[in-house]
């Protein structure tokens, strides 16, 4: 059949839908940051693969309908796979699962047929090799192609054999899966950096993905990664000829099990396991976004096939997001350690992801507003990353007109004080350094993980202590015994025994997590470790002044300014005394100073935009081992600018100063031979 002439419009759009497609591609696979949810971007996709049907003259080879995954990474080395990693067509329709069953009665002339139902994580696609047993590979998907070989990474993973089990193992096997996050892991995580003044990872799948494309080793093992693996396939004849026998032959071999899957006979059982496990997602413990069902039987699928991008034995169905209706009962606010005033939404409680959702942040004022909430407005909340519950919008045209117009107040809700606001700042604060919301959230600070690191002294335990009147402030840590905390209200010996044994334990952790720890406005990780990599003790840096702090690359005014009035206020200086006094390390530790080959010694490195390759306190951390100092500011003493996509301000200003700027693979080619 001749085909019909495209019109114009129909070329522009599809024109507009491949440079949409593609720079969705490049958020999502290379940059791990999408912008638009999997809904939106499979609905772009779906619409350019239509217009492609009808008009076949505009399928060509760039297309992004031919093509599968992310381009290669420089930093890794690249690995063929040796059958192609495709992708699956997918659907949020029943009706079309139908519709696929019949295509597979149809290509397969009437005989019997099942399905295996498995959950689709969503996390990042690899693939293992396994050559006489040993793991030796851990390859990305990459563009299907061909991937980058992330084994050393992959190795971190606790769950995961190095060497598989028993004796009648082949001499080479590929075994394909995903590597992810456990919800409750990835929310560990976030609320490390919260506590750490980071910015929140968007979501578990973004956070895997760029963790497996971590440079240094010892940073990717920092975060638990999982993984579960769902096709096998070798040169050699295996001892099983379908899905399930696979799956259980993983699972002898040493593998995490798959407890979920499940053998369908037919396509209304595969509707009630969709059903089911679409109101049930909440429970699992990692990101789910669908079902993925395939023919069981290998000849089957064989005969079967695929195109050049799909399998056509396999198809996900995929679960929308869920989002909730609900009403804004309330804002209150809520007081952190710098006493910041952070709005809080208090929600008419709603089922969301199979948990309760009943408060979620709405940041600050300008937030509020640019969102036009009011108490009493009908709201859509959804969870971000299916973890974090977030406002998305309020609906005013169900408004009944009794709805208030939020007002941020003039004093602190917990101690009464004046609130302060200062320019170019979103936030309001409570000055007062006494109030007892700050000293709370300081004592839950200094314990966290990046500080001081007593787990055992959590927001529940803290806040115990505090009623009991057992501690004012975190130095009163280390005058308690374990009889004081046995005697707390549901507190057993054991756990009591544990918390005496990590504030014991933190008394010999390094300066930089003691700076950090102290709660001093403005100083993150990164700062913390400049200053301790300057000062020999911590009294040494509570005696530099302002311009001392100022001439020191990375702490600028703003910073200089906290850090001085922080140890030059005297109720300060009274609890580092007693924190001396309780056997709190106060000196530079011989792991802080720089060890090894120093080829970077005296160099200063400033990293900005995005980096392909690793997170930019990755790219610091690997400056810093090699001998140099990393900063957030350019200056006349910045040696080196390494320069990501979408750099700024900074990178101008080293054009101005005449800095040599650096691309990222320079910087690589300069870290290479010390690796």
């Amino acid at each position: 059949m001749k085909q019909t002439s495209v019109p114009p419009d129909i070329q522009k759009r599809v024109k507009k839908l491949h440079d949409l497609i593609k720079y969705h591609d490049k958020l999502y696979y290379d940059q791990a940051k999408p912008e638009i949810t999997d809904f939106e971007y499979d609905r772009l996709y779906r619409e350019l693969k239509d217009l492609e049907a009808e008009y076949p003259s505009l399928k060509t080879k760039d297309s992004p309908t031919q093509k599968v995954g992310e381009s290669a990474s420089k930093n890794f080395k690249s690995v063929a796979h040796r059958v192609p990693m495709l992708s699956l067509d997918n659907t949020y329709s029943l009706e079309e699962l139908k519709e696929f069953d019949e295509r597979v009665q149809k290509g397969l002339g009437g005989e019997k047929y099942q399905y295996v139902c498995e959950l689709k994580i969503d996390g990042v696609s690899i693939e293992l090799i396994y050559e006489k047993g040993q793991l030796s590979h851990a390859v990305t998907r990459g563009d299907g192609e061909k991937g980058d070989d992330v084994l050393e990474n992959v190795k971190n993973i606790p769950s995961l054999p190095m060497k598989l089990k028993g004796s009648n193992v082949p001499d080479r096997v590929e075994i394909r899966g995903e590597v992810f996050f456990t919800a409750k892991d990835f929310e560990a995580i976030n609320k490390e950096r919260e506590e750490a003044d980071l910015p929140l990872f968007a979501n578990p799948r973004n956070t895997a993905a760029g963790t497996l494309k971590t440079i240094d080793p010892t940073e990717s093992a920092k975060k638990p990664l999982h993984i579960l693996l769902y096709y096998v396939f070798s040169p050699e004849k295996l001892p099983f000829d379908t899905q399930d026998e696979s799956l259980e032959w993983l699972k002898k071999m040493g593998f995490p099990e798959d407890k979920h899957y499940r053998l369908c006979k037919n396509i209304e059982q595969v509707h009630d396991y969709c059903g089911e496990y679409e109101k049930k997602r909440g429970q699992i413990c990692f990101d789910c976004d669908g079902v993925v069902l395939k023919i069981n039987d290998f000849k089957q699928r064989e005969k079967l096939g695929t195109t050049s991008k799909i399998p056509r034995w396999a198809i996900a169905f995929k679960f929308a997001a869920q989002k909730a209706e609900t009403t804004l009962k309330a804002i209150t606010l809520q007081v952190g350690r710098t006493g910041a005033i952070t709005p809080v939404a208090e929600l008419e409680p709603v089922q969301l992801e199979g948990t309760t959702v009943s408060r979620a942040t709405l940041h600050n004022e300008d937030e509020i507003a640019r969102k036009d909430l009011r108490v009493g407005d009908r709201v859509i909340v959804e969870k971000g990353g299916m973890v974090i519950p977030k406002v998305l919008q309020s609906l005013p045209e169900k408004r009944k007109g009794n709805e208030k117009v939020f007002k941020m107040p003039t004093t602190c809700p917990a101690c009464g004080s004046k609130l302060e606001r200062e320019e170019g700042e979103a936030a309001w604060r409570c000055e007062n350094a006494a109030c007892e919301a700050q000293v709370e959230r300081r004592i839950e600070h200094f314990c966290g993980r990046d500080a001081l690191d007593i787990r055992w002294a959590g927001p529940a335990v803290v806040r115990q202590l505090l009623d009991e009147k057992l501690i004012r402030d975190y130095a009163d840590l280390y005058e308690l015994k374990q009889s004081d905390v046995a005697d707390l209200e549901r507190k057993a010996e054991k756990s009591a025994q544990n918390l005496i044994g990590q504030i014991e334990e933190s008394r010999k952790r390094t300066l930089g997590r003691l700076l950090f720890g102290l709660g001093i406005r403005h100083v993150g990780v990164h700062i913390a470790e400049i200053i301790a990599s300057r000062y020999k003790d911590l009294w040494s840096a509570s005696e530099a002044a302002e311009e001392e702090l100022t001439a020191t690359d990375g702490i600028g005014p703003i910073v200089a300014h906290s850090i001085a009035a922080f140890f030059a206020n005297p109720a300060n200086v009274k609890i580092l005394k007693k924190l001396e006094k309780g056997g709190v390390n106060f000196k530079r530790l011989k792991e802080e100073e720089p060890s090894g080959e120093q080829p970077f010694a005296g160099k200063t490195f400033v990293f900005t935009g995005e980096l392909k390759g690793y997170s930019r306190s990755e790219a610091e951390g690997i400056a810093k081992k090699l001998g140099a100092k990393a900063s957030g500011s350019v200056s006349k003493l910045t040696s080196y600018v390494v320069a990501g996509e979408a750099a700024g301000s900074k990178l101008k200003k080293a054009k101005e100063l005449g800095v040599e700027v650096l691309t990222e693979d320079k910087f690589n080619s300069m870290i290479k031979k010390f690796k």
